[in-house]
C-alpha cells in the first residue's frame, strides 16, 4: 500500500502513476462474445448446407453447371445466417456492462470525477447514491451505504454496506454513501468476469425457427435411403450397373438422383423466414425499436401477457412536486425539514423535488439513517428539535396510512385514489441515538405531521396502447414498486378497469397461489424486484407467453426471465444487454408496431411455408415412387428451378413481406403440413400416373420431361392462386408476373434451348391436360378441408384469449 491509502488523502499522483506503470490499471478489453469464425462455421458447416455443397459440387464436377443454379440458394441463406447473427453478437458487444460515465476518487487529499478505465489499484472511492462502481472495492467508511448488486448476484433487494464488506463493480448505489478503497482492477474485477459470462450469444425461442427445424431434420433423415433409391433407380433405367460406366449413362443418372434429392430440401423456406425476419426488424429500427435478436420480431406477437412497470411506462417518469397537507397538530419547523431533505447530497429523485419548493435553512443534523429502498423512509435528527421521518406512509405508520378513519389515513388514501404519490413527513420529540442508527430504527413517539404529494405526468399515447392489447387478446398487468392505490388511480386514468391495487407485500410464495392471484388481479403495488421475476414464472407456469418491460437494474433478472423482455435505451446497459428488444425512444407506444410486424412474418411465413413443404412433400413422393418403380426421373434440375423460383421463390418473397394482421395462432406447423402432405402426395400421384401414361404412349425422354414441367409449373401457379386468396390487385400483380415469366421460359428460344424444353406431342398433351385439371381439383378439396381446419383453431385461439 502507498502512503496515502490509509489516510482519507487517498493515492498521490506518484503512486498513481508507479500503478499505471505495472499495469494495475482497470483499463479492460473483453473478448467478443462469439468469433466470426466460430458464426459462420455455424452457419456454413450444416447438414444441408453439406448436401447442397455435395450435389452442387458433384454438377460442377460434371460440366453440369447449368444444373446447378439451385446452390445458390444456399449461398445466400448461409450469409443471411450469418449476418443476422453478426449483428446481433455486435449488439451485445455495444452493450457494455459498464456504463457509469465518471467515477469518483480522492487523489493528493482532493476529489476528482475520472473515467472508470484510469482507477488503479488501492484508490480511495467516494460513493453516492447513483453511482455505479467501477472497480470491486473494500468499503472503509459507510454511512447508510446501500448498493444495489441484482444484475451481478441476482440478489434482488439492496445489500447494506459496512466498513469491511466488499462493494462489486458494476453495482450501484441506490442509497446512503461511504468510501472504499479498490482491491480488483480490469479483467480480474467481478463486473469484468461476469460481463465474459454474460455476454454469450444466444437465440431467442422462436416457433417458426423451430418447426423449420424439425422439417429439415426429418428431411435429413430420409435423404441418405431415397437417395440410394434414386440413384439405383436411374442406374436400372439407364441399363443397369455394368453398362452405365460403359456408355458413360452414369451422368445422367447422377444428376436426375441429386436433382431428385435438391428438390426434398426447403432451403428456401430458412432464406425466406430469415429475410422477412431481417426486414422486419429493418423497420421497427426506423421506428425506434432496436431488436437485439432478429426472431424477436415474431416473440411479441406470440405474447398473451405483458407485465410492465407504471414508471416510465404508463407515465413518464417524471416526479414534481404536488403541494403539501398538514395534519392537526402538526409539528412546526416542517417547512425547513423539506428544506433540509431537498438539498440533501444524498437525496433521491423524489426528495430533490422538494428543493424547488423549500428552502435550505441550513440546519445541521445530529444523526441520520439514509433513505433504503427496502425499508422505503428515512430519519433526520437535529438538535434541540428531536427527529423527522420522511417516507413511505404505510411503511412508516402502517395500517393507520391505509385507514380513512384516521386522520391520516383520510388524506393518503384520498390522493392516492387521485394517482397522486404520497410521502409522509413524521416527527418525534427523541432525538435519534447511536442504537438507533445502528439499527435503523424508527424513534419512539413519532407521529404524522405532513403529507406530501406528487405528480406524475401520464403518457399521452398509453390509454390507446393498452387499448390496442386489449383488443388484441392481450393480457396487462401493471407493477409497480408504488403505493396500490395510485397505481391503480394511473392504470384507470389510461383506461383499464380495475378498483384498488394488490398489495404486493401480501402476495402468497406459492407459486401456484401466485398464479391464482395473478389470474384475478391486473394492478400491483409494492412490488420488489425478485416478486417480478416470481410473477413472470408464475404466469409461465400457466401457459402464458409473458413480456416485460423496464429499465433499471432491479429489472434485469424479470426481463432475462420473461420470453421476450423489453428494455427502455434509458435504462442500465446491463438490462439492455439480455433484453430481446429495446425501445431507442422509450416510447411503449411503439409494441403494437412490434406485435404488427411479428403477426405479418408468422402468417406471411406460414402462408409460404405451405408452398416450400409441399414442394418437399411431392419431392419426397416423387423421389420414392419413381425409385420404387425404377422410373426416370421427370425432370432435370435445371427444370425444377422454374418451378421453383416462379412458382415458389420469386412469389413468396413478395407474398412474405406483405401486410397481414392476423393474430398468432399457435400449431404453425401442424396447420402448414396438414395442407402440404396431402397437395405434395397429389402431386406426386399426378406426375406419377403421366410419366406412367406418356411412356406408354412413346414420347421420349426430353418430352416427357417438357410435359411434367409444364403440369407442374400450372398446378404451382394454382397452388399460388389458393394460398393468396382473397386476391387484391398487389396478389393478382405477383402471380400474374410468374405466369407471363413462365409463358415466356417456354416459348422464348433461349429458354427453351436452355432448359431443354419441347413440344410434349399432341397425344401427351392431352394427358398432360386431364391430370392437371384432376390434380388442381382434388388440391382445391384440400384447402377446403384445410381451411375448415384452420378455423377450427382459430375458434379455439379465440376462446383462450378470452380468458386472459
Amino acid at each position: 500500500m502507498g502512503a496515502g491509502e490509509s489516510t482519507g488523502a487517498g493515492l498521490s499522483s506518484a503512486e498513481v502513476e508507479e500503478r499505471r506503470n505495472d499495469g494495475r490499471t482497470n483499463a479492460f478489453t473483453a473478448d467478443t462474445s462469439r468469433s466470426i469464425g466460430s458464426i459462420v462455421r455455424a452457419n456454413v458447416f450444416t447438414l444441408f448446407n453439406g448436401v447442397v455443397g455435395c450435389c452442387f459440387l458433384i454438377l460442377l464436377l460434371l460440366g453440369r453447371w447449368q444444373d446447378a443454379l439451385f446452390g445458390l440458394s444456399a449461398v445466400a441463406n448461409a450469409v443471411i445466417g450469418s449476418v443476422q447473427e453478426f449483428r446481433a453478437k455486435l449488439a451485445l458487444d455495444r452493450l457494455a456492462l459498464l456504463n457509469a460515465p465518471l467515477a469518483r476518487v480522492r487523489r493528493d487529499g482532493e476529489e476528482l470525477e475520472i473515467a472508470p478505465v484510469e482507477v488503479v489499484l488501492d484508490d480511495l472511492l467516494v460513493l453516492r447514491a447513483g453511482d455505479q462502481v467501477p472497480a470491486d472495492a473494500q468499503v472503509l467508511a459507510s454511512r447508510g451505504l446501500q448498493i444495489d448488486e441484482s444484475m451481478l448476484t441476482g440478489e434482488s433487494d439492496a445489500v447494506d454496506k459496512r466498513p469491511g464488506d466488499e462493494a462489486l463493480s458494476g453495482s450501484v448505489v441506490v442509497g446512503g454513501e461511504g468510501r472504499a478503497q479498490v482491491i480488483r482492477v480490469g479483467a480480474d474485477s467481478y463486473a469484468n468476469a461476469f460481463q465474459a459470462e454474460a455476454k454469450r450469444f444466444s437465440m431467442v425461442g422462436s416457433e417458426l425457427r423451430t418447426s423449420i427445424n424439425r422439417v429439415l431434420r426429418w428431411v435429413s433423415w430420409g435423404i441418405g435411403p431415397i437417395g440410394l433409391l434414386v440413384l439405383n433407380a436411374q442406374v436400372q433405367v439407364a441399363g443397369g450397373w455394368d453398362s452405365v460406366f460403359r456408355t458413360g449413362s452414369w451422368v445422367q443418372a447422377v444428376v436426375n438422383t441429386v436433382a431428385s434429392l435438391t428438390a426434398m430440401v426447403p432451403l428456401g423456406l430458412v432464406l425466406m423466414t430469415s429475410i422477412a425476419f431481417a426486414v422486419g426488424a429493418a423497420k421497427l429500427a426506423a421506428k425506434k425499436v432496436l431488436v437485439n435478436e432478429l426472431p424477436a420480431v415474431e416473440g411479441l406477437a406470440r405474447v398473451d401477457v405483458v407485465c410492465l412497470d407504471k414508471t416510465g411506462t404508463l407515465t413518464l417518469g417524471e416526479i414534481a412536486f404536488d403541494a403539501v397537507h398538514p395534519l392537526t397538530d402538526a409539528a412546526p419547523g416542517w417547512e425547513d425539514v423539506l428544506g433540509w431533505y431537498g438539498s440533501a447530497p444524498d437525496a433521491n429523485a423524489t426528495a430533490r423535488c422538494l428543493g424547488d419548493v423549500f428552502t435550505d435553512p441550513g440546519l445541521t443534523a445530529a444523526g441520520a439513517i439514509s433513505f433504503s429502498s427496502a425499508r422505503k423512509w428515512s430519519a433526520v435528527s437535529f438538535p434541540g428539535a428531536g427527529t423527522w421521518v420522511l417516507g413511505a406512509p404505510e411503511m412508516v405508520f402502517g395500517s393507520r396510512a391505509s385507514d380513512s378513519d384516521d386522520p391520516l389515513g383520510r388524506v393518503v388514501v384520498a390522493n392516492a385514489a387521485a394517482g397522486l404519490r404520497t410521502l409522509v413527513l413524521g416527527h418525534s420529540p427523541a432525538e435519534l441515538s447511536d442504537d438507533d442508527v445502528e439499527a435503523e430504527r424508527l424513534p419512539a413517539g413519532t407521529a404524522p405531521a405532513v403529507v406530501v404529494t406528487f405528480r406524475e405526468q401520464v403518457r399521452d399515447d398509453a390509454a390507446r396502447t393498452l387499448a390496442y392489447f386489449a383488443e388484441q387478446g392481450v393480457g396487462i398487468r401493471v407493477i409497480s414498486g408504488d403505493n396500490p392505490r395510485t397505481v391503480a388511480a394511473i392504470a384507470r386514468q389510461v383506461g383499464l378497469d380495475v378498483d384498488e391495487g394488490y398489495d404486493a407485500r401480501t402476495l402468497p410464495t406459492d407459486p401456484t397461489a401466485l398464479a391464482d392471484v395473478l389470474e384475478t388481479h391486473t394492478v400491483f403495488g409494492r412490488v420488489t424486484p425478485e416478486q417480478k421475476k416470481d410473477m413472470v414464472v408464475a404466469l409461465q407456469g400457466r401457459g402464458h407467453t409473458v413480456a416485460m418491460t423496464g429499465d433499471g437494474v432491479n429489472d434485469a433478472l424479470a426481463i432475462k426471465t420473461a420470453d421476450i423482455g423489453i428494455a427502455m435505451n434509458s435504462g442500465a446497459a446491463a438490462t439492455k444487454a439480455v433484453a430481446r428488444l429495446v425501445l431507442l425512444d422509450g416510447r411503449f407506444s411503439h409494441l403494437p408496431d412490434v406485435v404488427a410486424e411479428g403477426r405479418q412474418v408468422i402468417a406471411n411465413i406460414e402462408r409460404v411455408s405451405m408452398l416450400f413443404l409441399t414442394k418437399t412433400a411431392y419431392a419426397t413422393g416423387l423421389a420414392i415412387l419413381f425409385g420404387a418403380l425404377v422410373l426416370e426421373f421427370p425432370f432435370l434440375p435445371r427444370q425444377l428451378s422454374i418451378t421453383d423460383g416462379l412458382t415458389i421463390g420469386l412469389p413468396a418473397f413478395f407474398l412474405a413481406l406483405m401486410p397481414n394482421a392476423r393474430r398468432y395462432i399457435p400449431g404453425f406447423l401442424r396447420r402448414s403440413l396438414s395442407f402440404a402432405l396431402p397437395s405434395g402426395i397429389i402431386i406426386a400421384l399426378t406426375l406419377t400416373a403421366y410419366t406412367l401414361t406418356a411412356r406408354s404412349l412413346g414420347v421420349d425422354m426430353d418430352q416427357l420431361r417438357t410435359g411434367s414441367t409444364i403440369i407442374l409449373a400450372i398446378v404451382g401457379i394454382w397452388i399460388l392462386s389458393i394460398l393468396s386468396r382473397p386476391l387484391n390487385r398487389y396478389k393478382v400483380v405477383v402471380i400474374g408476373a410468374m405466369f407471363i415469366a413462365l409463358t415466356a421460359l417456354f416459348t422464348i428460344p433461349l429458354g427453351t434451348v436452355f432448359f431443354q424444353l419441347t413440344d410434349p406431342g399432341e397425344a401427351a398433351a392431352y394427358a398432360l391436360t386431364g391430370y392437371t385439371i384432376a390434380a388442381i381439383a382434388a388440391i382445391e378439396i384440400v384447402r377446403l378441408f384445410h381451411r375448415r381446419f384452420v378455423r377450427r383453431s382459430l375458434s379455439a385461439v379465440g376462446g383462450d384469449a378470452a380468458r386472459h
